[in-house]
Formats: C-alpha cells, sequence, structure tokens
C-alpha cells in the first residue's frame, strides 16, 4: 500500500478538477491514468510539458476576454436580462445572493443553502458562479457553473454561457453537444442538493446562451441534456475508485515535475493503464504521450474505439496482419475470417491493376 495522494501529487497546490474534465473521464471511464491524475490533482498540462508531450489546450487572450465581457453583458442589471432570456419579460423582482465563503467546500456548503432558501422563498433567484460538490471515485470534485436560475415553482435550471455565435437560432453541433456534455455534470451535482431539499427538481434542460449572429446580443436555446445526463452517470459509476488504482503502485512514486527527471516521470505515468483513443487528442492533456506509447506496443486502440470492437480479441497491429496473412489466429474467429477476405479481395485488386498497367 502506497501514501496518500497527495504525495502522488507532491508539493504543488492540488490543480481543481472541473465539468469539463469530469465529462472526459466519462467519455473515457476505463482510463485508470487519467483517474489517477485528476483524482490526485496533478496538472496535466504541466505533467505533460515535462514528458516532452505538450498539448496545446485552452482560450487564447483574446478569446478569454471576449467571453468573460460577453457573460458579464448577459448577467447585467441584475440578472434581468438571462431572465427574459428564460421566458418571463419583466421579472418583478431577481434575487442574487452572496456566495462568498472560505475554500471550495465553504461555497459549496453556502451554495447549497442559498439554493434551498431560494426555493422556500419562491421567487427569481440568480446564483452567479455557485459552487456544487460531486463525488468522483471517491474523491471531492467540485463544479462552477456559470450561473443557476431557482424559479418560482422549485424548478431549477443550469445555465451555460459560451462565446460561440448562435447563427439563425442554431450553434455549431459539436460545440452545443461538448456544451451539454459539461452541463449534463452541473445537472447531476445539482441533483444532489435537490435530493435533500424540498419542493426542489432539477431541470432537464439547460439554457445556453450564445451571441446572436454576428453581433454580441445574447441569444438563448434550451438544450436537454437527458442522455447525456444518463451517460455520465452511469460512467462515472464505473470509475474504479482512486485509492484502489494508487495502492497498486510502487512505494515512493511521484508525478512531481519539480522532484523528478523526465525519465522518471514517464515511469511513474506508464506504471498506471491507460486507455488511449483518438478522441483524447481533443479532451485531455496527456493524449500525445499516451498515443506515442500505443504506437510504440502497436495496439489497435490507436486506430480508434469502433476499429477495436471490430477486431475483438486481435489487441495488436501485428496480431491482425498476421491473422490476415493466415499465419495466425483462428479461421472461426469472425473477426479473423473479415481479415482475410479483405486481404484476398486487396491482393485480387492489386493484381487486377498491375495487370492492366502491362497491358
Amino acid at each position: 500500500m502506497r501514501g496518500s495522494l497527495a504525495e502522488l501529487r507532491g508539493p504543488a497546490a492540488p490543480h481543481p478538477l472541473d465539468a469539463r474534465a469530469l465529462a472526459a473521464l466519462a467519455a473515457n471511464p476505463g482510463c485508470r491514468r487519467r483517474a489517477l491524475l485528476d483524482g490526485a490533482g496533478v496538472d496535466k498540462t504541466v505533467l505533460a510539458t515535462a514528458l516532452g508531450t505538450p498539448a496545446a489546450f485552452g482560450q487564447s487572450q483574446f478569446a478569454f476576454m471576449r467571453g468573460h465581457a460577453f457573460e458579464a453583458r448577459v448577467k447585467a442589471d441584475g440578472g434581468r436580462e438571462l431572465l427574459r432570456l428564460l421566458g418571463p419579460e419583466e421579472p418583478h423582482e431577481v434575487s442574487v445572493p452572496d456566495l462568498a465563503a472560505a475554500g471550495p467546500a465553504g461555497r459549496a456548503a453556502r451554495t447549497a443553502l442559498a439554493l434551498r432558501e431560494a426555493t422556500r422563498a419562491g421567487g427569481w433567484t440568480l446564483l452567479d458562479h455557485p459552487m456544487l460538490a460531486l463525488e468522483v471515485a471517491g474523491s471531492p470534485a467540485y463544479l462552477e457553473p456559470d450561473a443557476v436560475v431557482v424559479h418560482p415553482d422549485g424548478r431549477w435550471t443550469v445555465v451555460e454561457i459560451k462565446s460561440f455565435p448562435m447563427i439563425d437560432g442554431a450553434a455549431d453541433a459539436s460545440k452545443v453537444g461538448a456544451a451539454a456534455r459539461q452541463a449534463a455534470v452541473y445537472v447531476l451535482a445539482l441533483e444532489r442538493v435537490a435530493a435533500v431539499t424540498e419542493g426542489a427538481r432539477v431541470a432537464h434542460s439547460v439554457l445556453l446562451v450564445c451571441p446572436k449572429d454576428f453581433s454580441n446580443l445574447p441569444t438563448a436555446s434550451a438544450v436537454d441534456v437527458r442522455k447525456q445526463l444518463s451517460v455520465t452517470r452511469r460512467q462515472l459509476a464505473r470509475l474504479t475508485r482512486v485509492e484502489e488504482i494508487a495502492a497498486a503502485l510502487p512505494e515512493g512514486m511521484t508525478f512531481d515535475v519539480e522532484a523528478c527527471s523526465a525519465d522518471e516521470l514517464r515511469a511513474a505515468v506508464d506504471a498506471v493503464p491507460h486507455a488511449y483513443a483518438p478522441e483524447c487528442l481533443s479532451a485531455c492533456e496527456l493524449a500525445f504521450h499516451c498515443r506515442e506509447r500505443a504506437r510504440e506496443a502497436g495496439a489497435v486502440e490507436a486506430l480508434g474505439r469502433s476499429v477495436r470492437g471490430e477486431l475483438g480479441g486481435l489487441t495488436t497491429v501485428d496480431a491482425v496482419l498476421a491473422a490476415a496473412r493466415g499465419e495466425a489466429g483462428d479461421p472461426d474467429d469472425p473477426a479473423v475470417a473479415a481479415l482475410r477476405r479483405a486481404a484476398a479481395l486487396r491482393a485480387q485488386a492489386l493484381a487486377e491493376r498491375e495487370a492492366a498497367v502491362c497491358r
């Protein structure tokens, strides 16, 4: 049994686990490497740079400032503009409680209290950047949505404010999908609070607020996240507890970039099993390192999850090629039979092409 998660991280402050990271983790629950590093609060961007495989993530400074300015416009005038996007033309009064408290745990407790008070009061309440708590693989995660609106009837609605445009009432489908997966994590965390709050229920449609067309005027659309919520709930429940993963590691192992050389960090990272897939390139800071290792091992996962699923028990590229050439594999295996048919068709096509060229 090794030491605590703090020993794995080293003296650095824990890197917060946000909703975007949780959505990516839920999309790949079999990756113990990401579960451990996120649970231990390791900054994967810093770690990837130390390994020599940095990944470019995050917004540019210009995009960040534009998004911040747009969010401020949406929440201006005590949230009245935001509530108009929700439906009521002119809400009589909007309560905006102070959610300040010491530390993320204190802010989460203050948010839960504000939600209960707002539900009992029965009016419109805007919670600006509330803090929500969610247990993930045995470790607490603190999440901060852009806003949560409490309706007079006790409904709680998550608000996601994004700076990508909504043109003619529709936004880029991939960006909306990413926002929906992120919002589903907030909804899941809110449900934990609503379960112990009388008269409260969480809306399964979130309000996505974006700039209208090519202007800076806010417009909104309700996005149903029931499918994403179901997937996220199921995938997070499948995660192996972080302590169990850590217990299997060698004593004294650490991901401290200040105390370890690149080779030592590489050995530490490689000691934790991963589940690389090409989709990781857009969601994980360590994706380039994991892709490199997957290619070195000839793992078929590097070709994509759908390919991996089709190949059954053939787990390496060498095994696939050997099966296609008839050098290995059970001929009664559907995957092996399909590979051999494909190899025969390829050989036939090449022979016909060569014959045509010679003529």
